[in-house]
């Protein structure tokens, strides 16, 4: 499939209200991050996850995240500090991807806080050819749900949030002026009703592999260092192709607004690489710390040598004359 690209404006032209707008219709737990292994056959996945056709593993809902003392190294998990809000960028913050049923997911995030998440979970992004597998399901459909597209199966017919809070009113799009970096990472916009909704939330948005919002919802980046999101977002799941051939490719990994999200892969192939960042992160960790031991140890040293001289000389002084 050809890669389509709408320009550095393509979520403002959505929130614009470009497209076809309708209303819609109808605890705070942690995972410490699954050991690192080379395969994902059935039965391997951490929980939460699903086996696609024994190749790999992929979380079964969209991504929430939690904060992380610091980043992951090796197979050891990070120390989770609490949760990062939903609704807000992660500007530089140390989080972790966690997969759960019922959980906001993280919307404002770019590709790259998105890679680094799935590494503090011991995941990955996974691969554009990963995810297409995934969200076509066991006998591969456009939809995870089917061939055809069926209204109310999954998160897509969402509100222009944009639109309430910077048009003009009655729906209208604002100036292009408004479409500011600041205005699309603004956390009201996915707090309206219509908007993004809880995970697992629409039951019936699944397919066979019982994976959820694959197609609406948000946008899910993937491992292309580029820059692609798939899957397209509550207001809009068919201007760059439909259901799950829908993939956007207009921003760098850098990029993030209200509609982007991600969610994390595991074993295959793949994880190879990522194993190789996190014990290159542990080894690197190690080496410092042992660094330090020696340093210690020789301003020990260096300490006990320049204090001989004075306490042999208050020694002298001390003796008898």
């Amino acid at each position: 499939m050809a890669r389509r690209r709408t320009g550095p404006f393509y979520a403002a032209a959505l929130a614009a209200g470009i497209l076809a707008l309708a209303m819609p219709g109808p605890g705070r737990e942690w995972d410490e991050g699954p050991e690192l292994v080379r395969s994902a056959e059935a039965g391997d996945c951490p929980d939460g996850m699903a086996s696609i056709g024994g190749a790999f593993c992929i979380d079964r809902y969209e991504a929430a995240t939690a904060t992380v003392a610091s980043p992951r190294k090796g197979k050891r998990a990070p120390k989770v500090t609490g949760n990062h809000s939903p609704f807000e960028p992660i500007e530089g913050a140390h989080v972790m991807a966690v997969s759960k049923k019922g959980r906001t997911p993280q919307g404002y995030i770019s590709r790259n806080e998105a890679e680094e998440a799935c590494l503090n979970a011991g995941k990955r992004l996974c691969t554009d050819d990963e995810w297409l597998t995934a969200c076509k399901g066991k006998s591969p459909t456009l939809y995870p749900y089917g061939e055809e597209h069926v209204a109310g199966r999954c998160n897509d017919s969402g509100i222009s949030s944009f639109n309430l809070l910077f048009g003009p009113g009655n729906n209208e799009p604002p100036e292009q002026s408004a479409y500011t970096r600041e205005n699309m990472n603004d956390p009201r916009l996915n707090k309206m009703k219509g908007t993004v909704a809880k995970t697992g939330a629409f039951a019936k948005c699944k397919n066979a592999y019982k994976v959820f919002d694959m197609v609406g919802n948000l946008h899910e980046w993937t491992a292309d260092p580029k820059g692609t999101f798939r899957g397209g977002f509550y207001l809009d799941t068919s201007i760059n192709g439909k259901g799950c051939e829908y993939r956007t490719g207009a921003h760098d990994a850098k990029y993030h607004d209200y509609s982007t999200g991600f969610r994390c892969c595991y074993g295959g192939k793949a994880q190879r690489e990522a194993d190789k960042i996190l014990a290159a992160r542990a080894a690197s960790s190690k080496k410092k710390r042992d660094d330090d031991k020696v340093k210690e140890r020789d301003g020990a040293k260096d300490k006990k040598a320049a204090d001989a001289p004075k306490k042999k000389k208050a020694k002298k002084k001390k003796e008898p004359t």
